[in-house]
């Protein structure tokens, strides 16, 4: 199990000027991790000059492999000035990925409001969506990089949304970065979904949420998924995803890359995230 963490998992530190990627990526090794996955956000600036390479050579002394390089992205907003904007951004990006070292890149696609992320939308926007998505993948492959979407933001969010895309963009290095708790965002169980598409995971993240129904308003810390019910983010293997017949199914499937703990609930951090390692390892070695 090539098991590691995202940075996004210690933003807060991160954001609060705690912690700099370098003692992110000290943290990680101390606690058994193979890799890192850079997800810079807001807070990790990318474009300092010499940048990327630091982050490749601390990684190395370390025994990291730097596995992923998570971005941003949204090809539904705007016009075509816009669109062509974010292509250029995204393309930008992957010379950053090329300079990380990694074989892969996660883009985002698409975001809508919840109550925008109908079928008709959705079948309205695929083919501008596939287009720039394409011309990514074109542009990373001579590089050696697979790009990806991963299950996010309401409008591409289900299984079924991120497998008619990949099906639309037609690239052998165009895939899924899968997040197996993301599908719940959308509705769907985690469990159905894994068995899905799986087949068409470049990396994993592994995430946990607290699952309440839309009549049970929990208060403060809790976001609504797409028809309303509330989730919160969990500990992993603490929430209510079927932890053990995810993992069950994915070591069953074959898959043999990269899983990201991606930690995202209201403990402190650093704790939630060496639980959910530790959590991670355990169940995995038990089914």
């Amino acid at each position: 199990m090539k098991l590691g963490v995202t940075s996004y998992s210690l933003s807060r530190l991160l954001r609060e000027k705690k912690m700099d990627v370098f003692g992110v990526m000290d943290w990680i090794a101390d606690q058994g991790g193979a890799h890192i996955e850079i997800a810079p956000g807001d807070y990790i600036d990318m474009e300092t000059p010499e940048f990327p390479e630091r982050i490749r050579e601390h990684a190395s002394r370390r025994g990291l492999t730097v596995s992923n390089y998570a971005v941003g992205g949204n090809f539904v907003e705007g016009d075509n000035d816009t669109l062509e904007r974010e292509i250029e951004q995204a393309i930008r990006q992957v010379d950053i990925a090329h300079r990380l070292g990694v074989s892969r890149m996660r883009h985002d696609a698409a975001w809508r409001a919840r109550e925008e992320t109908t079928p008709a939308k959705f079948e309205a926007d695929i083919e501008r969506i596939a287009g720039a998505c394409r011309r990514i993948a074109d542009y990373a492959a001579p590089l050696g990089i697979t790009t990806s979407i991963e299950n996010h933001g309401f409008h591409m969010q289900s299984s079924e949304r991120v497998l008619r895309l990949i099906h639309e963009v037609d690239r052998p290095n165009f895939r899924l970065t899968m997040d197996i708790g993301n599908f719940m965002c959308a509705d769907e169980n985690s469990v159905a979904a894994v068995k899905r598409a799986v087949p068409y995971a470049s990396m994993i993240h592994l995430k946990d949420f607290y699952l309440r129904p839309s009549y049970r308003d929990p208060g403060k810390g809790w976001f609504q998924t797409r028809t309303g019910d509330y989730l919160r983010g969990a500990i992993l293997g603490n929430g209510d995803i079927d932890m053990w017949e995810v993992l069950r199914l994915i070591k069953q499937s074959g898959y043999d890359g990269f899983f990201s703990v991606e930690f995202e609930g209201a403990e402190d951090c650093l704790r939630g995230t060496s639980i959910g390692l530790e959590n991670a390892r355990n169940i995995w070695n038990a089914v």
